[in-house]
């Protein structure tokens, strides 16, 4: 990593109830998480952003959530993104043939309409190159309501902090999925 990590007892008690959550939940704590802890408000008001974005009563799917997630992290190359998604993804029951076929989405029919409206969404709005159009727009619409869609937007604009986050300081994989190389 570009940026090291602290050893743990250097940072905030706060930030190590987080810590501890993630051991928790993870079995270890998160790289990533000990680099955004190194400025801790901006690190609690993430984790907020987070569990609001991850919450149970979503309106989107857990499974869809993850595919965004997988998906705007391949896009921004980020591996520990693709590593710790995926692994949430097969926690959700996708099998691992989904989730490699992510990658190729527009060819798989393992993907349905909504999910499929979803990652061109998804597409859309991370590659900076591309836009949102009218009759995208209109397509995610036949899909989702406007406070769906303003979560869904949401989502996809947090994973692509995340991602773009730990690509720029080198975040490697912690191990928690074991999926073919990335394309």
């Amino acid at each position: 990593m570009h940026v090291p990590t602290k050893p743990i007892k250097e940072y905030p008690w706060l930030i190590r109830l987080f810590f501890w959550n993630q051991k928790r939940r993870y079995g270890k704590v998160l790289e990533p998480g000990m680099l955004w802890g190194r400025s801790p408000w901006v690190f609690t008001t993430l984790a907020l952003l987070y569990g609001a974005l991850d919450r149970k009563h979503s309106p989107l799917s857990p499974v869809l959530r993850s595919l965004i997630t997988v998906r705007v992290s391949q896009i921004n190359h980020c591996e520990f993104c693709v590593d710790i998604n995926s692994a949430t993804l097969v926690k959700r029951g996708v099998p691992e043939n989904k989730i490699e076929a992510l990658w190729e989405w527009q060819e798989s029919p393992l993907f349905d309409q909504t999910e499929r409206v979803a990652l061109e969404y998804t597409e859309a709005v991370t590659h900076s190159e591309r836009y949102v159009d009218n009759d995208l727009m209109a397509r995610v619409k036949k899909h989702f309501d406007d406070d769906t869609v303003v979560e869904l937007t949401g989502l996809i604009t947090f994973q692509n902090l995340s991602s773009k986050f730990n690509n720029a300081l080198d975040v490697a994989p912690q191990g928690f999925c074991r999926l073919p190389p990335s394309h």
